[in-house]
C-alpha cells in the first residue's frame, strides 16, 4: 500500500510504502479513532439542545393535560347542579299537583303525582361509555323526562279544571227578576188567553214595568228584538247547550253579538207580545229541549 503525503514545507511530494501488515492495520486503527472522536464530539455538543426540547415538549404536554382535566372538572360540577335544580323543580311540580287535584277531587288513579309516571320495555344493556360524565348525562335526561311527564300532566289538570268552571258557570243561576213572584209555572196550564190546557215552556215572573232584569248566567246574546209572542226578547247562548230567553219586555238593553255576565243588566220588565200584563217570561233550554226554570231559581 502506497501513501502520498503533500506538504510546502518540503516542496515536494513524498511517497511511502505500507506494506507490512501490521503497518496498515495501525494506520486504520488511528483513522477509525479520529474519526470517533469527531463524532463524539457532535453528539455531545446537540445532545444540551435536544434535552433543552425534551423537557420543553414535556412541560406543554403536561399544560395540556391539566387544562383539559379543569375544564371536565368544571363541566361535571355544572352537570351535577343543573339535575339537582331539575330535581328540586320537579319535586315541587309533584306538590302543587298533588295539592291541586286533592282540591279538584279528581280521580288519584288518573292524576297520581306520588307515583313515578309508568314506564316499560325490553331490556336493553348498555355498554360502558367512554364519554366522561356520561351516567350524569343519562340521570340529567331521565329527571327532564319525569319533569316533562309532570308538566303535561298540569296542563291536562288545568284543562279539566277550566273545563269544569265554565261547565259550571254556564249554568243558570238565580231569578233573573230579583224579588218577582211566579205568576205562572212551568208544564201544563191553562192559556192565560184562550183557556185551552197548553204546555208552558217556562215560568212567568210577575214585576212592575220597567223593573229590571239580569243574566242569570254568561254568555252571548243571540237574539235581541221583537219576536212573534214573545215580544221584545232576549235569548243568550251560555254554551254546554244552555240557553235562556226573557220575554216580553219593555225595552231591551243588549244587542245580538254582546257578550254579557252573569248578573248583567239585559232589559226591562214589560208586557209586549202575548202577553196580559206587565211580567218576564223566563224561559231555560238544554240542548234545545225547555226544562223547568224554577230548580234554577231556587238553587
Amino acid at each position: 500500500m502506497n501513501i502520498v503525503v503533500f506538504s510546502k514545507r518540503w516542496a515536494e511530494a513524498r511517497h511511502y510504502e505500507l506494506g507490512h501488515p501490521l503497518t496498515v492495520g495501525l494506520f486504520a486503527v488511528a483513522v477509525v479513532m479520529l474519526l470517533g472522536g469527531a463524532f463524539l464530539a457532535g453528539i455531545q455538543m446537540r445532545s444540551p439542545m435536544a434535552q433543552s426540547l425534551n423537557t420543553d415538549s414535556g412541560l406543554e404536554q403536561q399544560a395540556q393535560i391539566h387544562a383539559l382535566r379543569q375544564q371536565l372538572d368544571n363541566q361535571l360540577a355544572g352537570l351535577s347542579a343543573r339535575v339537582g335544580q331539575v330535581n328540586a323543580q320537579m319535586l315541587r311540580l309533584n306538590a302543587l299537583g298533588k295539592r291541586v287535584s286533592e282540591m279538584a277531587h279528581l280521580d288519584k288513579s288518573e292524576f297520581n303525582f306520588d307515583a313515578p309516571p309508568a314506564q316499560g320495555g325490553p331490556e336493553h344493556l348498555a355498554g360502558a361509555s367512554a364519554e366522561p360524565g356520561a351516567e350524569l348525562h343519562d340521570v340529567l335526561a331521565s329527571v327532564e323526562k319525569q319533569l316533562e311527564n309532570r308538566e303535561r300532566q298540569l296542563v291536562m289538570l288545568e284543562t279539566l279544571i277550566s273545563s269544569r268552571q265554565l261547565t259550571r258557570r254556564a249554568i243558570p243561576d238565580g231569578s233573573p227578576v230579583p224579588g218577582a213572584w211566579i205568576s205562572s209555572p212551568f208544564g201544563r196550564r191553562a192559556d192565560p188567553i184562550t183557556g185551552e190546557i197548553e204546555e208552558h215552556s217556562g215560568i212567568d215572573l210577575a214585576a212592575p214595568s220597567g223593573a229590571l232584569a239580569y243574566a242569570v248566567a254568561p254568555g252571548v246574546v243571540t237574539w235581541a228584538g221583537n219576536r212573534s209572542g214573545y215580544g221584545e226578547l232576549v235569548e243568550i247562548n251560555h254554551g254546554n247547550g244552555f240557553v235562556t230567553r226573557y220575554a216580553h219586555n219593555s225595552r231591551v238593553l243588549v244587542r245580538v253579538g254582546d257578550r254579557v255576565n252573569k248578573g248583567m243588566l239585559i232589559s226591562e220588565v214589560g208586557s209586549t207580545g202575548r202577553s196580559t200584563g206587565p211580567h218576564l217570561h223566563f224561559e231555560v233550554l238544554k240542548d234545545g229541549q225547555a226544562i223547568n226554570p224554577q230548580k234554577f231559581i231556587a238553587s
